[in-house]
Protein backbone atom coordinates (compact mmCIF):
# COMPACT_ATOMS: atom_id res chain seq x y z
CA UNK A 1 0.00 0.00 0.00
CA UNK A 2 3.13 2.36 1.13
CA UNK A 3 3.92 1.86 -2.99
CA UNK A 4 0.66 2.11 -4.16
CA UNK A 5 0.01 5.99 -1.95
CA UNK A 6 3.96 6.76 -3.26
CA UNK A 7 3.04 6.28 -6.98
CA UNK A 8 -0.37 8.24 -6.32
CA UNK A 9 1.76 11.28 -4.98
CA UNK A 10 4.06 10.88 -7.86
CA UNK A 11 0.97 10.92 -10.39
CA UNK A 12 -0.27 14.19 -8.68
CA UNK A 13 2.67 16.10 -8.39
CA UNK A 14 3.33 15.34 -12.32
CA UNK A 15 -0.64 16.16 -12.84
CA UNK A 16 -0.03 19.65 -10.66
CA UNK A 17 2.94 19.94 -12.69
CA UNK A 18 1.89 19.51 -15.90
CA UNK A 19 -1.57 21.75 -15.10
CA UNK A 20 1.04 24.50 -14.34
CA UNK A 21 2.72 24.18 -17.21
CA UNK A 22 -0.27 24.22 -19.42
CA UNK A 23 -1.45 27.21 -17.41
CA UNK A 24 1.70 28.79 -17.64
CA UNK A 25 1.01 28.19 -21.56
CA UNK A 26 -2.49 28.95 -22.16
CA UNK A 27 -1.41 32.19 -20.31
CA UNK A 28 1.53 32.88 -23.00
CA UNK A 29 -0.75 31.98 -25.73
CA UNK A 30 -3.66 34.62 -23.87
CA UNK A 31 -0.81 37.08 -24.07
CA UNK A 32 0.22 36.46 -27.03
CA UNK A 33 -3.25 36.62 -28.43
CA UNK A 34 -3.90 39.85 -26.99
CA UNK A 35 -0.95 41.24 -28.11
CA UNK A 36 -2.10 40.22 -31.97
CA UNK A 37 -5.65 41.75 -30.65
CA UNK A 38 -3.84 44.82 -29.91
CA UNK A 39 -1.87 45.56 -33.30
CA UNK A 40 -4.61 44.47 -35.08
CA UNK A 41 -6.86 47.11 -33.84
CA UNK A 42 -4.32 49.60 -34.12
CA UNK A 43 -3.54 48.48 -37.77
CA UNK A 44 -7.28 48.75 -38.35
CA UNK A 45 -7.25 52.53 -36.45
CA UNK A 46 -4.49 53.13 -39.17
CA UNK A 47 -5.49 51.46 -42.27
CA UNK A 48 -9.26 52.88 -41.30
CA UNK A 49 -8.17 56.85 -43.97
CA UNK A 50 -6.39 54.61 -46.61
CA UNK A 51 -10.15 52.37 -46.77
CA UNK A 52 -12.27 55.56 -46.79
CA UNK A 53 -10.00 57.17 -49.74
CA UNK A 54 -10.04 54.06 -51.49
CA UNK A 55 -13.78 53.67 -51.54
CA UNK A 56 -13.85 57.62 -52.49
CA UNK A 57 -11.54 57.13 -55.74
CA UNK A 58 -13.44 53.74 -56.42
CA UNK A 59 -16.69 55.94 -56.12
CA UNK A 60 -14.69 58.82 -58.17
CA UNK A 61 -13.92 56.10 -60.90
CA UNK A 62 -17.30 54.62 -60.77
CA UNK A 63 -18.91 58.48 -61.67
CA UNK A 64 -16.03 58.79 -63.96
CA UNK A 65 -17.45 55.68 -66.26
CA UNK A 66 -20.57 56.88 -65.98
CA UNK A 67 -19.78 60.05 -66.74
CA UNK A 68 -18.00 59.26 -70.21
CA UNK A 69 -20.70 56.89 -71.26
CA UNK A 70 -23.41 59.63 -71.15
CA UNK A 71 -20.94 62.05 -73.05
CA UNK A 72 -19.95 59.37 -75.29
CA UNK A 73 -24.18 58.69 -75.49
CA UNK A 74 -24.75 62.13 -76.68
CA UNK A 75 -21.08 62.32 -79.06
CA UNK A 76 -22.80 59.80 -81.02
CA UNK A 77 -25.81 61.54 -81.18
CA UNK A 78 -24.35 64.97 -82.44
CA UNK A 79 -22.05 62.43 -84.79
CA UNK A 80 -25.36 61.59 -86.23
CA UNK A 81 -26.90 64.90 -86.26
CA UNK A 82 -23.56 65.55 -88.56
CA UNK A 83 -23.89 62.95 -90.47
CA UNK A 84 -27.55 63.10 -91.11
CA UNK A 85 -27.26 66.61 -92.02
CA UNK A 86 -24.66 66.13 -94.89
CA UNK A 87 -27.27 63.66 -96.02
CA UNK A 88 -30.88 66.01 -95.96
CA UNK A 89 -28.64 68.57 -97.94
CA UNK A 90 -27.46 66.64 -100.56
CA UNK A 91 -31.16 66.26 -100.99
CA UNK A 92 -33.25 62.46 -101.92
CA UNK A 93 -32.37 62.56 -105.36
CA UNK A 94 -29.03 61.37 -104.89
CA UNK A 95 -30.37 58.30 -102.72
CA UNK A 96 -33.56 58.15 -101.07
CA UNK A 97 -32.96 54.98 -99.39
CA UNK A 98 -30.04 57.41 -97.15
CA UNK A 99 -31.86 60.27 -97.15
CA UNK A 100 -35.04 58.62 -95.73
CA UNK A 101 -32.74 56.45 -92.94
CA UNK A 102 -31.41 60.42 -92.54
CA UNK A 103 -34.25 61.48 -91.44
CA UNK A 104 -35.19 58.45 -89.32
CA UNK A 105 -31.78 59.35 -87.59
CA UNK A 106 -33.12 62.51 -86.99
CA UNK A 107 -36.11 61.80 -85.51
CA UNK A 108 -33.98 59.43 -83.30
CA UNK A 109 -31.75 62.36 -82.29
CA UNK A 110 -35.06 64.48 -81.19
CA UNK A 111 -36.57 61.74 -79.31
CA UNK A 112 -32.84 61.30 -77.19
CA UNK A 113 -32.73 65.24 -76.98
CA UNK A 114 -36.21 65.30 -75.41
CA UNK A 115 -35.96 62.42 -73.01
CA UNK A 116 -32.28 64.08 -71.87
CA UNK A 117 -33.57 67.91 -71.48
CA UNK A 118 -31.39 68.42 -68.48
CA UNK A 119 -28.44 68.02 -71.31
CA UNK A 120 -26.86 71.36 -71.82
CA UNK A 121 -26.69 71.27 -75.23
CA UNK A 122 -30.07 69.73 -75.91
CA UNK A 123 -32.26 72.95 -76.81
CA UNK A 124 -29.53 73.98 -79.23
CA UNK A 125 -29.07 70.18 -81.23
CA UNK A 126 -33.28 69.88 -80.74
CA UNK A 127 -33.67 73.21 -82.86
CA UNK A 128 -30.94 72.41 -85.61
CA UNK A 129 -32.49 68.72 -85.68
CA UNK A 130 -35.99 70.29 -86.12
CA UNK A 131 -34.86 73.08 -88.52
CA UNK A 132 -32.83 69.51 -90.58
CA UNK A 133 -36.22 67.94 -90.14
CA UNK A 134 -38.04 70.63 -91.84
CA UNK A 135 -35.20 71.31 -94.51
CA UNK A 136 -35.84 67.10 -95.48
CA UNK A 137 -39.48 67.90 -95.43
CA UNK A 138 -39.41 70.61 -98.09
CA UNK A 139 -36.91 68.95 -100.12
CA UNK A 140 -38.88 65.86 -100.25
CA UNK A 141 -42.10 68.02 -101.04
CA UNK A 142 -40.08 69.38 -104.01
CA UNK A 143 -38.58 66.30 -105.53
CA UNK A 144 -42.30 64.78 -105.51
CA UNK A 145 -43.46 67.72 -107.50
CA UNK A 146 -40.34 67.53 -109.83
CA UNK A 147 -41.18 63.81 -110.29
CA UNK A 148 -44.69 64.88 -110.84
CA UNK A 149 -43.60 67.55 -113.15
CA UNK A 150 -41.55 64.92 -115.09
CA UNK A 151 -43.75 62.33 -115.77
CA UNK A 152 -46.72 63.34 -115.71
CA UNK A 153 -49.14 64.56 -118.51
CA UNK A 154 -50.96 68.04 -117.45
CA UNK A 155 -54.82 67.26 -118.22
CA UNK A 156 -57.42 69.97 -118.37
CA UNK A 157 -59.75 70.82 -115.40
CA UNK A 158 -62.40 70.31 -117.67
CA UNK A 159 -61.60 67.00 -119.50
CA UNK A 160 -61.32 66.20 -115.42
CA UNK A 161 -64.93 67.46 -114.79
CA UNK A 162 -66.35 65.79 -118.21
CA UNK A 163 -65.49 62.47 -116.47
CA UNK A 164 -67.52 63.19 -113.50
CA UNK A 165 -71.26 61.88 -113.13
CA UNK A 166 -73.69 64.75 -114.10
CA UNK A 167 -75.13 64.62 -110.37
CA UNK A 168 -71.70 66.52 -108.96
CA UNK A 169 -70.54 68.26 -112.04
CA UNK A 170 -70.13 71.66 -110.85
CA UNK A 171 -72.50 74.38 -111.96
CA UNK A 172 -71.54 77.96 -112.67
CA UNK A 173 -70.93 79.55 -109.53
CA UNK A 174 -69.68 76.17 -108.07
CA UNK A 175 -66.26 76.98 -106.48
CA UNK A 176 -65.42 74.21 -109.47
CA UNK A 177 -66.10 77.13 -111.70
CA UNK A 178 -64.38 79.67 -110.02
CA UNK A 179 -61.63 77.59 -109.95
CA UNK A 180 -61.74 77.34 -113.71
CA UNK A 181 -62.44 81.13 -114.31
CA UNK A 182 -58.89 81.49 -112.16
CA UNK A 183 -57.14 79.11 -114.30
CA UNK A 184 -57.76 80.75 -117.41
CA UNK A 185 -57.03 84.30 -115.56
CA UNK A 186 -54.04 82.48 -114.90
CA UNK A 187 -53.14 81.02 -118.61
CA UNK A 188 -54.24 84.94 -119.84
CA UNK A 189 -51.48 86.49 -117.63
Amino acid sequence: MAGTMENLRERATFMRESLNRSQTITDSMVSILGSFDHRLSALETAMRPTQLRTHAIRRAHENIDKTMKAAKAILDQFDLSRKAEAKILRGPHEDLESYLEAISQLRSIVKFFNSNKNFKSSGGILNQANNLLAKALMKLQDEFKQILINYSKPIETDVLYQCLPASVRPTSGSPWETKRIWQQVRAEL
